[in-house]
C-alpha cells in the first residue's frame, strides 16, 4: 500500500476546502493536497445556478459556479494537488489517514496538518417520519436541484415543499421558473428557517403561500405521488385534529435541515458539539485533536458561503503554521457558553496563543438566535464582566449573528465566558 506524505491534507473540495487549502498553500514551501469523493471540484456550488455569492468576498454577486470556479482557479494557481473520485476511509491516530481509489487503490496519506471540510448533508424522510406510502416523486430539495439544475430533467408538474430552508425556497422558485406549480411551502415552526431575503425574492415574489405552524401528515399515492395531507402544529408540533387539508400534488419536496457531514470524525474519536453536530472547535479552527482542523459545514451550518470562505481561510492559515512546527499551543481551554436564546455557537472554545505562539488580537463568534425578535442585545461576558454589548433590530434563526471578541477583555483567570440575548420588551 503506498504511502504520501503531505504537509497539509484537506478533506473536501468545495468551498470551504478550496479557501482552506488556498490559503495554507500561500507558504510556497509547504506541500498541500485536496482530496474530494466527486468527479470536480467545486461541491454544492456546482448546482446553485442562482445568483447571491461573493457579495463579501468578492464585492459582487455570483452564482454558485461562478464562485467555485474562482476558488478552482486560486487553488491552481496555488499549485495545490488534487486527489478526485478518491474517498477517505479513515482517519489514524498516527498523523495519518486512509484512503482509496480506482487508480491507486487503497493508500496511506500522512499530513501535518489536517482540514476536515466534507461539507454537510440534507436530512430525508427518514429524519422527519411522515406516515404514508413510498411513491416517485419525494425528493429532498438538493436532490431535485441536482436533477433540474445539472441533469436537466423534469421532476413534476404541481409541487409542494415540507420545510423553509433556504434550498426549499430557493426551489420553489425554481420549480416556477421551470412551469411547475408550486401549491405552497408548509413550516413546522411558527418561523421560517430561511434566509429573509430568500422568502422575499422566492415566495412572495411568485405569489407562493407559506403555511407557519404546519406541516404535512401524510403522503398519498402508489407508484407516484398523488397528494399530501396538510395540517397545523401546536405549540409542541403535534399535528392538530380537524386542521387536516388535502394537496393534490405529483412532487414534494424537503427541506427539513442539513446535517454537517462528520462520520470521518466521530470515528476519529474527535469531541463534538451536540448544539452544532460538529466537531467543537476553538477560534484558531482546531478541534479538540492537536493538529486537526475544521471549517465550513462540516463544524456548523452556515447562511452564506462567503462566510465559509472567511472562517476556511482561518483554518488553512493556522494549519499551515502547525505544520510547519510554529505551533507553542495544543488544545484552548476557555470554554464558550450561550444561553437557550441561541440554539449554536462557534467556536465552542477560546485560546489567547495563535498556532505560531503569538498573542492573539480578537476571535470571531458565529451565533444562531432560537426564536426571532424584532431587537435585542448580544452581551458576551465574563466573570460578571460585560465584554462586549451589541445592539440588532431584527434577529431570526435563519440568519447568523457575527461578532468580533477583543481577546484582551478576558481575564487571564477565565475559565469560560456566557452569551446572553436581552431582549426590550
Amino acid at each position: 500500500m503506498e504511502t504520501i506524505i503531505y504537509d497539509v491534507v484537506v478533506i473536501g473540495g468545495g468551498p470551504a476546502g478550496m479557501a482552506a487549502a488556498q490559503k495554507a498553500a500561500s507558504d510556497p514551501s509547504l506541500r498541500v493536497l485536496i482530496i474530494e469523493r466527486d468527479h470536480y471540484l467545486g461541491g454544492i456550488l456546482n448546482q446553485c445556478i442562482h445568483p447571491g455569492f461573493g457579495l463579501k468576498i468578492f464585492n459582487e454577486t455570483l452564482t454558485g459556479p461562478e464562485y467555485a470556479e474562482r476558488f478552482i482557479q486560486f487553488v491552481h494557481e496555488a499549485k495545490v494537488d488534487c486527489l478526485l473520485d478518491t474517498m477517505v476511509l479513515a482517519i489514524n491516530s498516527n498523523n495519518a489517514l486512509t484512503a482509496i481509489n480506482s487508480d491507486e487503490g487503497r493508500m496511506t496519506i500522512k499530513f501535518g496538518a489536517l482540514i476536515l471540510a466534507m461539507g454537510c448533508r440534507e436530512r430525508s424522510r427518514g429524519s422527519v417520519i411522515i406516515p404514508g406510502t413510498r411513491p416517485s416523486g419525494v425528493f429532498t430539495a438538493g436532490t431535485a436541484q441536482f436533477y433540474v439544475n445539472i441533469k436537466g430533467d423534469k421532476i413534476g408538474e404541481r409541487v409542494f415543499v415540507l420545510g423553509s430552508g433556504d434550498i426549499g425556497l430557493i426551489m420553489a422558485r425554481r420549480m416556477t421558473l421551470e412551469g411547475a406549480k408550486v401549491l405552497g411551502v408548509a413550516e413546522i415552526m411558527p418561523h421560517s428557517s430561511g434566509l429573509t431575503r430568500n422568502v422575499v425574492q422566492c415566495l412572495e415574489d411568485f405569489d407562493i403561500p407559506l403555511y407557519l405552524s404546519h406541516t404535512v401528515v401524510a403522503i398519498r399515492g402508489t407508484k407516484r405521488l398523488e397528494g399530501v395531507t396538510l395540517a397545523k402544529v401546536d405549540s409542541a408540533y403535534r399535528p392538530i385534529v380537524g386542521t387536516e387539508r388535502e394537496i393534490d400534488c405529483d412532487t414534494l419536496l424537503l427541506s427539513v435541515g442539513l446535517i454537517p457531514e462528520n462520520e470521518l470524525t466521530r470515528v476519529a474519536g474527535i469531541e463534538m458539539c451536540d448544539k452544532t453536530k460538529g466537531p467543537i472547535i476553538d477560534n484558531r479552527m482546531q478541534t479538540q485533536r492537536s493538529g486537526i482542523f475544521a471549517c465550513g459545514n462540516v463544524a456548523q451550518v452556515h447562511d452564506l458561503v462567503d462566510y465559509v470562505t472567511e472562517e476556511s481561510q482561518i483554518a488553512g492559515y493556522n494549519a499551515a503554521l502547525f505544520a510547519k512546527g510554529k505551533t507553542k499551543s495544543t488544545v484552548a481551554g476557555i470554554v464558550v457558553t450561550v444561553t437557550p436564546d441561541f440554539s449554536m455557537v462557534s467556536p465552542q472554545r477560546l485560546s489567547f496563543i495563535g498556532c505560531d505562539g503569538t498573542q492573539l488580537d480578537s476571535a470571531n463568534i458565529m451565533l444562531r438566535v432560537s426564536h426571532p425578535a424584532k431587537s435585542g442585545v448580544v452581551v458576551i461576558s465574563a466573570e460578571a464582566n460585560r465584554l462586549v454589548t451589541k445592539r440588532y433590530n431584527h434577529l431570526t434563526p435563519g440568519e447568523s449573528i457575527h461578532l468580533a471578541l477583543p481577546l484582551e477583555r478576558i481575564p487571564a483567570t477565565c475559565q469560560a465566558i456566557q452569551i446572553r440575548l436581552e431582549v426590550s420588551i
